[in-house]
């Protein structure tokens, strides 16, 4: 995109500025020729300048703020957007040291970075841009010159998820094309996994599970443990390199499961790989001797509410999971639940275990909740990006 300063203009449909990233198509007036994906000048509805956004007419999300209240914040766009991931990187190598843990974190976490529909995850020697805007997707250009300013050397592949091509109405002529690194091997806390980067599940390895994969691993020292939807086996391996005596680890996904088995071998771990359903596999573990059950169980699915309109059919599923996954460990054991629905707010995640709890006819203590790790940070007027939930409950004897 060319360096100019003369933008198009999107005005809102008021005086009021609302809090947060975003701002929707009933908060904004009609901007008739303004292209989508446009980087635009916004005012509002006195004609004051309030900043710069990225437009789509065709988004619910009509306008994403990159700035505000400076004219000239967006004289030279490269040049700003390799100040704003600078800022991101930063906080990750030199303030969070991320780089002591291992090769894989998230630069950049789109609205907790002022990077509005921009994902940034760094997998070994790639990094994964993820588009869920098309206005980022239009500056692709820009993010990878700055990427490359800020990570010289590395790769770095794209892609666009589905939920993002259908609610930015993006055509399939601007898809990337799809970037063929194969098989990368990354290393986290002493531990090293082969990921697909922008392969299967979201950018190809779950950054934001890095420190609860370490924690939990400690807790599983002596303790015969269940890892279920376990994908690359993240949370399985770690319980076993911190001494856990057993360890399940289960997934529906063979690719996935594939990958675990692999890095079991590669860190020389004793994994037991099972490609099942984890419903089914909790059914058989419950009906089995107490002294037989795990004494920790890991339950990890994928987004079960991908939508608000999928509320309540996707709480039924979580509330059938956990009530099943606290029948299936032995008294006197943990276990480790998480959601990762944005739209599963945290206070109905802790009634939804509660709830189970009483199905199972378990008695429950909450120990402590969990969440996304420091690379995922959380702007305090946008509670919906803490979208992770993770909470470790003991159950009674």
């Amino acid at each position: 995109m060319p360096e100019t300063t003369d933008w198009p203009l999107v005005r809102l449909a008021s005086d009021e500025l609302m809090r947060g990233p975003w701002v929707y198509g009933r908060q904004v007036e009609p901007a008739a020729g303004v292209p989508d994906g446009a980087l635009v000048a916004v005012e509002d509805a006195s004609g004051r300048f309030v900043g710069h956004a990225l437009y789509n007419s065709a988004s619910d999300i009509r306008l994403r703020w990159l700035a505000r209240g400076r004219k000239n914040a967006l004289d030279r766009p490269g040049e700003f957007l390799h100040a704003r991931l600078r800022a991101a990187d930063d906080l990750r190598r030199r303030v969070l040291a991320l780089e002591q843990a291992g090769d894989a974190y998230r630069v950049a976490h789109a609205e907790g970075d002022d990077l509005p529909g921009l994902i940034v995850d760094r997998l070994g020697g790639v990094l994964v841009c993820e588009y869920h805007a098309l206005g980022f997707l239009r500056l692709r250009a820009e993010v990878e010159a700055a990427l490359t300013r800020l990570y010289p050397g590395l790769s770095i592949v794209a892609r666009v998820p589905d939920a993002a091509q259908r609610a930015e109405r993006i055509a399939p002529a601007d898809l990337p094309e799809p970037g063929a690194t194969g098989t990368v091997w990354i290393t986290e806390h002493g531990l090293r996994y082969p990921v697909e980067p922008a392969g299967g599940h979201k950018t190809g390895w779950f950054c934001d599970q890095r420190d609860n994969r370490l924690r939990l691993g400690a807790l599983a020292r002596g303790r015969k443990v269940l890892d279920l939807f376990c994908n690359t086996g993240g949370f399985a391996l770690q319980a076993l390199r911190q001494g856990a005596r057993a360890v399940r680890a289960v997934d529906l996904d063979e690719k996935a499961l594939a990958r675990a088995a692999a890095a079991a071998d590669e860190n020389r771990l004793a994994l037991e790989c099972v490609h099942a359903d984890a419903f089914d596999v909790l059914r058989a573990t419950a009906a089995e001797k107490e002294s037989e059950r795990p004494e920790l169980v890991v339950c990890d699915p994928h987004k079960l509410i991908p939508s608000r309109a999928h509320l309540e059919a996707g709480r039924r599923k979580y509330l059938d999971l956990f009530a099943l996954a606290f029948q299936a460990t032995r008294p006197g054991g943990l276990v480790a639940a998480f959601s990762c629905s944005g739209a599963l707010p945290l206070e109905a995640f802790l009634g939804t275990l509660f709830l189970a709890g009483r199905r199972a006819e378990r008695g429950l203590r909450l120990l402590n909740l969990m969440e996304a790790g420091p690379d995922h940070p959380q702007r305090p007027d946008w509670p919906r990006s803490r979208y992770l939930k993770g909470a470790l409950l003991a159950l009674d004897r």
